[in-house]
């Protein structure tokens, strides 16, 4: 797979450079996969949108979904991204490997997410009856169903950006679960 340029901040439209002035003061520098949305005249801003949404989740539970989406298409740049965010929402490392796992046993509610988010996107969207019957009763509602299916979406985007461009990951790399797990 070949690796694409990060583009630097000269290098795109005057829409995106504000967007990299933006978050180079919220968060100390520009994450490689938000500047390679900027190839784009229009995706970063696009993605930023649906990223920033109003959600009925909270951010905390927004990881679980990062996560487990993330191990699910195996996205190393997302992986490492939401192991270093969900430990600022204040999930331990190896609460972090059980999200990724698509289970949280520290967690009924959140175990049903995670594996509602798992389960989605193991099947594509078509999510098992059974998973999402035990999402709700778990005590979620339909629109947490849908904000979360949403959520789906919007990482898999993430995830599909990096695996097709394998720009680098800078943030700490997260380890490969299956040396854990084993």
């Amino acid at each position: 797979m070949s690796t694409f340029n990060v583009p630097k901040r000269d290098e795109v439209n005057s829409n995106n450079k504000v967007i990299f002035d933006q978050l180079e003061s919220s968060l100390g520098f520009v994450p490689n996969l938000y500047a390679t949305y900027a190839y784009s005249e229009n995706a970063l801003t696009n993605y930023l949108a649906l990223n920033n949404a109003k959600t009925s989740l909270t951010a905390k539970q927004k990881e679980v979904v990062n996560l487990a989406v993330s191990q699910v298409n195996n996205c190393i740049y997302c992986l490492s991204a939401h192991t270093a965010i969900g430990k600022m929402n204040g999930f331990s490392e190896a609460e972090i490997l059980e999200l990724r796992a698509g289970q949280a046993s520290f967690d009924n509610k959140l175990d049903a997410l995670a594996k509602l988010a798992r389960n989605i996107t193991e099947n594509r969207g078509a999510a098992d009856e059974a998973v999402v019957a035990n999402f709700l009763n778990a005590g979620w509602t339909k629109e947490n169903l849908i904000d979360t299916i949403v959520l789906v979406g919007d990482k898999t985007i993430s995830n599909y950006l990096h695996k097709t461009t394998n720009v680098p990951v800078d943030f700490p790399v997260a380890q490969p679960l299956e040396t854990i797990e084993a």
